[in-house]
């Protein structure tokens, strides 16, 4: 049987400091056809390319990737300052939709980082600019300095929901992630369910309640060492699981989106 198409929202990046591309980290790619078991395909996240209906047809699925870019607070309604960073207007014009399609059709979506807050924001939540200002939290930013094991090393706890879905995934309600993140949930959205806490009370898993397909998203790096990690690897089997079943029961709809 084919295996299930995923499509890997790509980060617009300059290549040699000049050359303007979409880009995804190979990480994401090997986690998708190594433990998902499906196809990766970067999607250039920007609609004078592609729309949501056209990826919702071209894909059984989306990986809604981490990215140095943030979402405008424009789209929940702030205004915008220094402490919110660059945003990527074209990312937010195509992820934002694509999942409240996504959601409502019950196609699956997993998000990681940039894309955990985008799944918030386009549910109607907001964002905090900076965690690490905040009283009482810690800084939840990527190390500057070090390898790239020593940037992705597992760096704090979290404790999920008893019994909720993510403690019956992983087989453990508490569990060792990395962190490298600087934005944060400040208020839920609709039907958010914040699943997983940090310990400095920073939401790090959610999913939409009632939704009919898989929504699953975490704020820390999963794709890192996927196939080993013991928490990263039935996530995306999880997700790879709702993959095929979408991609051997699809349907043709038509979409209005």
């Amino acid at each position: 049987m084919p295996r299930p198409v995923v499509g890997i929202i790509g980060n617009h990046a300059l290549l040699d400091t000049s050359y303007p591309v979409h880009a995804g980290g190979t990480m994401n790619s090997e986690a998708v056809a190594d433990v998902c078991r499906a196809i990766p395909l970067i999607v250039p996240a920007d609609p004078r390319y592609v729309s949501v209906c056209d990826l919702m047809e071209a894909c059984d699925g989306f990986l809604l990737t981490g990215g140095r870019p943030n979402v405008h607070p424009e789209e929940y309604g702030e205004t915008w300052t220094e402490a919110h960073g660059t945003p990527d207007r074209a990312r937010d014009a195509i992820t934002l939709p694509l999942v409240r399609a996504c959601v409502e059709r019950g196609q699956p979506i997993l998000g990681i980082c940039r894309g955990f807050q985008e799944v918030n924001v386009a549910m109607g939540g907001s964002l905090y600019p900076e965690i690490r200002d905040l009283p009482g939290r810690d800084n939840h930013r990527m190390p500057p300095d070090g390898t790239i094991e020593e940037k992705f090393a597992l760096r704090h706890e979290v404790s999920f929901t008893e019994n909720g879905p993510f403690h019956r995934m992983m087989g453990a309600q508490k569990v060792m992630t990395n962190t490298l993140h600087g934005q944060g949930i400040k208020d839920a959205g609709q039907r958010i369910v914040i699943d997983g806490y940090a310990p400095d009370g920073t939401p790090e898993a959610i999913y939409v309640k009632d939704a009919p397909g898989f929504t699953m998203s975490v704020q820390w790096h999963p794709e890192w060492n996927a196939a080993n990690d013991p928490v990263s690897r039935p996530l995306f089997q999880a997700f790879g699981e709702a993959l095929a079943a979408w991609h051997a029961h699809r349907r043709p709809q038509k979409l209005t989106a």
